[in-house]
């Protein structure tokens, strides 16, 4: 009996908030892999991304589904000279210019990974699984030195798990034990980042009390979350 009355207060003891940008990034290391979630400025957690110059983190290795745009967020993070390779789908957009002017500078990694492969790769890897073979990408210079397999006639790329040291991730409510709901395609990567992940961090529009939110609405389960941080942003 006493062991389940400890079990139920450790329960209800868990609280996953923080209560500024210093907490919600403490740790993060140099040399970290990075997941940055976000489809273009859908779901993008701008706000700690912009917290991490601050946060000195350097030599850094970013996941993004692009490579940032104009001056803020991944872009602004990029200016400040902390990214040392960027694994992407999407490198060159009309606001892209910071990437670029590194990229053609050599101040810049870059790999590309088709999105549909970048996405199951993170999957992979928050699903255990050590890869899988897709004919994404068969026949390109993107297949060079990856094993290559037929497989009833066609050719497939065997690709690895794509997994990080952190996940910076943009969520619409969360409560304290880190169950994080979305808003639209604002959820793009987050749920697969938040797996793929050893420390994920969540910036939220709103933090409800337990209960609130449906169980059939939590789309990221707070088994995945580490951290949550109230970021209110005007609509």
């Amino acid at each position: 009996m006493r062991d389940k009355v400890v079990q139920v207060l450790e329960i209800k003891m868990i609280d996953k908030r923080v209560n500024n940008f210093e907490e919600a990034l403490q740790g993060i290391a140099d040399s970290s892999t990075v997941l940055l979630g976000g489809f273009g400025q859908a779901g993008s957690p701008v706000e700690l991304i912009e917290a991490l110059i601050d946060q000195g983190a350097t030599n850094l290795t970013v996941v993004s589904n692009n490579a940032g745009e104009g001056e803020f967020g991944l872009a602004a993070l990029m200016k400040a000279g902390r990214i040392r390779k960027v694994i992407c789908s999407y490198p060159r957009s009309s606001g892209s210019f910071i990437f670029e002017e590194l990229y053609e500078s050599g101040k810049i990694e870059l790999e590309i990974v088709p999105q549909g492969t970048l996405s199951e790769r993170m999957r992979a890897a928050g699903a255990g699984i050590g890869g899988f073979f897709t004919p994404t990408s068969a026949g390109t210079l993107l297949s060079q030195d990856k094993e290559v397999r037929q497989i009833d006639g066609k050719d497939y790329v065997f690709e690895k798990p794509l997994k990080a040291d952190v996940a910076l991730i943009k969520a619409h409510t969360a409560d304290r034990w880190g169950n994080l709901t979305y808003n639209k395609s604002a959820r793009n990567f987050g749920p697969a980042m938040a797996m793929a992940a050893d420390l994920t961090i969540a910036q939220v529009q709103e933090i409800t009390n337990l209960g609130e939110i449906d169980p059939e609405h939590v789309v990221t389960p707070g088994i995945f979350v580490n951290r949550v941080l109230e970021v209110k942003l005007e609509n």
